[in-house]
């Protein structure tokens, strides 16, 4: 009996650092993931509708930000805003300065800011923040500002 137990309790280590091994090996790819390409980002702030977007990556932490119905009367915004990326392991955040509708009624500027964790080589997901140019003074920062989410996957070239 007693051989019994230590077998199954050998059997259940290994299993746990194969499991563990295999893990770290998915996050090793993550790791190694580009995020040079084009993604499609669905992201929805409190209180608000879907949006979409495009983020078009490039090398050294440079890209754009293509709005596809973020204008006026729900329209794309014919001109990319620039953005800028950063990539640490899984980690992803990304950051530009965009008009967005706030509510039914309003449009404001700010900095639209993207914080996610990689979920595969061609999606990556998180919450956002748009923070807007508009001073409030209730706001312990002192600018207006709302949250999200999002999910983005990369498009085919």
């Amino acid at each position: 009996m007693r051989v019994l137990a230590i077998t199954f309790l050998l059997m259940s280590l290994v299993s746990a650092a194969g499991v563990a091994s295999s893990n770290a090996l998915s996050n090793d790819s993550l790791a190694q993931t580009s995020l040079v390409g084009r993604w499609h980002v669905k992201f929805t702030l409190i209180g608000g509708s879907e949006k979409n977007l495009v983020f078009a990556s490039h090398e050294k932490g440079v890209g754009a930000f293509e709005l596809l119905d973020t204008g006026p009367d729900n329209k794309s915004v014919p001109t990319p805003q620039p953005a800028a990326w950063s990539k640490t392991l899984e980690n992803v955040s990304i950051s530009g300065e965009v008009e967005l509708p706030i509510g039914t009624c309003c449009r404001e500027t700010g900095t639209l800011i993207l914080k996610g964790k990689l979920l595969a080589n061609n999606s990556f997901s998180g919450k956002l923040i748009f923070v807007t140019n508009v001073d409030e003074e209730e706001s312990p920062y002192k600018f207006r500002s709302t949250i999200g989410t999002f999910t983005a996957s990369r498009l085919s070239d």
